[in-house]
């Protein structure tokens, strides 16, 4: 019952490791209480790779009609999102579910809003092959990017051979394990600056504590780990004719306790990931606060605690290339 009691009380799905944080000070990692750590910079990665996996992230040459990119559902302008409910795909098909940001993907266990995946090799080769989102074959691709004397000449002076679907597998992955968004307000407060939050956003972050948010938004990355049915407290949305995401992951295992069961997304740089869930139906962090809240914990939150818990939320936006993410790209602001 205690376990059970537990899993509830988090399923508000804004939350925290379970684990106790380290904060770095200086060259010194010091323990600390919160149940937090900052945002880990990645390995050390070929640079090589990443500047060639990061031009063929945003090159159409890699979709069946060369006029995809996976920066068009994956903006890196624009919070590693766009900003709509569902994308549109090949043939101009809506895809099932709302594109999450690619930002911190590399620090995620489980990939895709059902889980699908514990690899981004195994998810970027499954996103190249379907039909209704890059729809090409691996014949096709590797004769196109052979054919192409840039994209030939850097495979063979980085892979040392011809490419082909391991190499170029691998160097979308480096290039993504790359995408780290550290330097937050949130980060910077557990590293020892106790002035980069304001007392509504440690109010916030206290909420955020003692609601429990923490057994589901686990570890580094604050979620992208672990499974949770989206309707504890209220029923779990029904599936429609034209779209059947929200079913979950009963669509991979037609088990019926997998109906409505995701998994929990991270909440890094979530203020400019709009709109929210694994449909987009919540188009602010007040409504995604107040639907998860009601449906996960059995709450209903007062105005001021919802002002608290979105402060905090606005504290995880990290920086990329030496930038604050922002939900809107520079240049459309020019």
């Amino acid at each position: 019952m205690a376990l059970s009691r537990s899993l509830k009380l988090g399923a508000l799905c804004f939350a925290i490791t379970l684990a106790a944080g380290t904060a770095l000070v200086g060259a010194t990692f010091v323990s600390t209480r919160e149940p937090l750590a900052p945002l880990r910079e990645p390995p050390l990665l070929d640079p090589s790779k990443v500047a060639l996996g990061g031009a063929l992230f945003a090159d159409p040459i890699l979709s069946g009609k060369g006029q995809l990119s996976c920066m068009t559902c994956h903006d890196l302008r624009t919070g590693g999102t766009i900003h709509v409910k569902r994308t549109i795909g090949y043939m101009g098909r809506v895809h099932r579910f709302n594109a999450p940001t690619i930002f911190n993907v590399g620090n995620n266990y489980r990939l895709g809003w059902r889980g699908d995946f514990t690899s981004l090799e195994q998810q970027n080769e499954k996103v190249l092959l379907d039909e209704n989102i890059m729809a090409v074959t691996w014949d096709s691709l590797l004769s196109r990017l052979q054919a192409d004397p840039s994209y030939s000449a850097a495979f063979q002076r980085i892979y040392g051979h011809n490419v082909d679907r391991t190499a170029l597998l691998d160097t979308l992955a480096v290039f993504q394990r790359s995408l780290i968004t550290p330097n937050s307000a949130f980060d910077r407060y557990l590293q020892g600056e106790t002035g980069a939050m304001n007392s509504k956003e440690l109010e916030g972050y206290r909420l955020f504590k003692d609601y429990g948010c923490a057994s589901c938004h686990q570890g580094s990355n604050i979620g992208g780990n672990m499974f949770q049915k989206f309707g504890i407290f209220s029923s779990a949305p029904a599936a429609d004719d034209f779209n059947d995401s929200d079913l979950g992951r009963f669509t991979l295992t037609n088990r019926e306790a997998d109906k409505g069961v995701f998994r929990v997304p991270s909440l890094r740089n979530v203020a400019v990931t709009a709109p929210y869930f694994h449909d987009g139906r919540a188009s602010s962090l007040n409504e995604a606060v107040s639907t998860m809240a009601q449906s996960q914990l059995g709450r209903t939150l007062t105005t001021n605690e919802i002002d608290a818990l979105v402060a905090f939320l606005n504290t995880l936006t990290g920086e990329y290339d030496g930038h604050k993410l922002s939900a809107t790209s520079k240049a459309s602001n020019d």
